[in-house]
């Protein structure tokens, strides 16, 4: 489907209608607890959510005028997922050279195992060695979108563009495998298809994306770029610059609090700074116990040059059981279990269904406004403290010789390389490190202010205010 097709339908209904897929929990924070929905409300004249998230997560979020289909849950076929499959890896395979992030994806991907699908991904690695190229990519993408064509799911996917007659269809996230049947089902019906690139990394290192769009929607010239690098056939005049929404609530009146409150919440000494350490989830973060009881330990025996608060920010990708005996040993911690509801127990991701309330908004704002100092290992939180000028410290104790977790790799991915290489933050190898890292940044909190907010222009391309309207904006500008 090319960048020029239009929809054949000529209403004005059809013409003024945003179909807004949401896929996950992050999404919904992004497109639903931000400002978008009131600024698309006011471009088009009809919102209509294809959400893969319960409808009754919307219950008392949307307004009643907006209409959510909820996107049925399926296994997807053994043949979709080969052609799929052989798809992201020769998509790997043919950016690998010099990209460090693309080839630890490889080796992640891999299989050993004596399953069926063990073997199978084994095969597409050998069938890729040769056959990977963009001919290549497209020739598995067509057979992927090809083994919909008989599919149930497609048939009720057709029949709710049918009846719900978007005339562009926006998708808040451009990975998940579950939306390419709805890519196909748009295609078929020839309705404009335009995607948000949802995180800062999945260009530079994740796998394909799980279809072609006719447009994307960047947050930076930066993200522009690197899109125009892993995806040949895509033109600049199929991508805009809108930023992200990710980060607008930050500067949304209903989630501002005090420091006041900040302090009731979770019970701090307003007298003391406070230190925030946000985990991730135990496949990428499986240090994060090692680098909070460091950290607990350091205060305990007066490592620090001060008396602090000590509060961790949990994932909301998981529960926080891993984090029990830190919390036992260490009664002092404060902690933000964030509020994040499970809606759906029977889904193949089930990190997807989990879904923020505004209540987490509120909390991990007032965290990013009032800590004074921001502690986790390289993740997107690093940008999230960058924006409340807050100084950032990123532990990565783990490498291939100790015997850790190896997360000092993520050092050589493309996105988070660039944030070394500037100096915006502040990287500890070892528990000595950490501690002369805390005792600094306390110290000196402005010392990386510059080139922190350098950075923050690099990768997010638009000041946070009116983001939702730019988005509206150009989604409007497709139709």
């Amino acid at each position: 489907m090319s960048a020029n097709t239009t929809h054949k339908g000529n209403s004005k209904t059809c013409q003024q209608t945003l179909g807004l897929v949401i896929t996950d929990g992050v999404g919904f924070r992004n497109f639903i607890l931000s400002d978008f929905l009131e600024q698309a409300m006011q471009k088009f004249a009809r919102v209509v959510i294809f959400s893969a998230l319960p409808k009754a997560t919307y219950k008392d979020v949307i307004s009643s005028e907006i209409i959510v289909f909820e996107l049925p849950t399926t296994q997807e076929k053994g043949t979709t997922w080969f052609f799929r499959k052989a798809k992201e890896i020769a998509h790997l395979r043919n950016n690998a050279a010099g990209n460090f992030g693309i080839q630890d994806n490889l080796k992640t991907n891999y299989n050993g195992g004596s399953s069926r699908r063990a073997k199978l991904t084994r095969l597409i690695y050998k069938v890729t060695v040769k056959l990977h190229s963009e001919k290549w990519i497209g020739k598995y993408y067509r057979l992927q979108q090809k083994s919909f064509a008989k599919s149930e799911k497609v048939k009720i996917f057709e029949q709710a563009l049918l009846e719900l007659n978007p005339s562009v269809l926006f998708f808040t996230h451009q990975r998940p495998p579950y939306i390419a049947p709805l890519i196909f089902a748009a295609e078929k019906k020839e309705i404009k298809t335009c995607s948000f690139i949802f995180s800062w990394d999945n260009l530079a290192s994740k796998g394909r994306m799980a279809g072609d769009f006719d447009h994307y929607l960047v947050w930076s010239d930066l993200m522009r770029s690197e899109l125009l690098q892993f995806y040949k056939k895509v033109s600049k005049e199929q991508i805009s610059i809108v930023g992200t929404p990710q980060f607008e609530p930050y500067v949304m009146n209903q989630y501002s609090s005090s420091k006041e409150e900040f302090a009731t919440r979770f019970d701090l000494d307003q007298d003391l700074s406070t230190i925030c350490f946000s985990c991730g989830d135990v496949s990428t973060s499986a240090n994060d116990p090692i680098y909070i009881e460091t950290i607990a330990e350091a205060i305990q025996t007066n490592q620090l040059d001060k008396s602090v608060n000590f509060l961790v920010r949990t994932s909301p990708a998981e529960e926080p059981d891993r984090f029990r005996y830190v919390a036992e040993k260490f009664s002092f911690i404060k902690w933000n279990y964030p509020q994040w509801k499970q809606t759906r127990q029977d889904h193949a991701e089930l990190w997807s269904q989990r879904v923020p309330t505004k209540t987490d908004l509120e909390d991990l704002r007032m965290i990013l406004e009032y800590a004074d100092l921001g502690i986790n290992m390289c993740s997107t939180m690093s940008l999230d403290f960058m924006l409340f000028d807050k100084p950032v410290i990123n532990p990565v104790f783990g490498n291939t010789k100790n015997g850790l977790y190896d997360d000092q790799r993520f050092l050589k991915y493309a996105h988070y390389e660039r944030v070394v290489e500037s100096g915006a933050v502040a990287i500890a190898k070892t528990a000595e490190e950490l501690i002369e890292a805390i005792n600094f940044s306390l110290e000196n909190p402005e010392a990386r202010l510059t080139v922190q907010r350098e950075l923050i222009k690099l990768q997010i391309g638009k000041p946070l205010e009116n983001t939702s309207e730019g988005i509206a904006e150009a989604l409007k500008s497709l139709v």
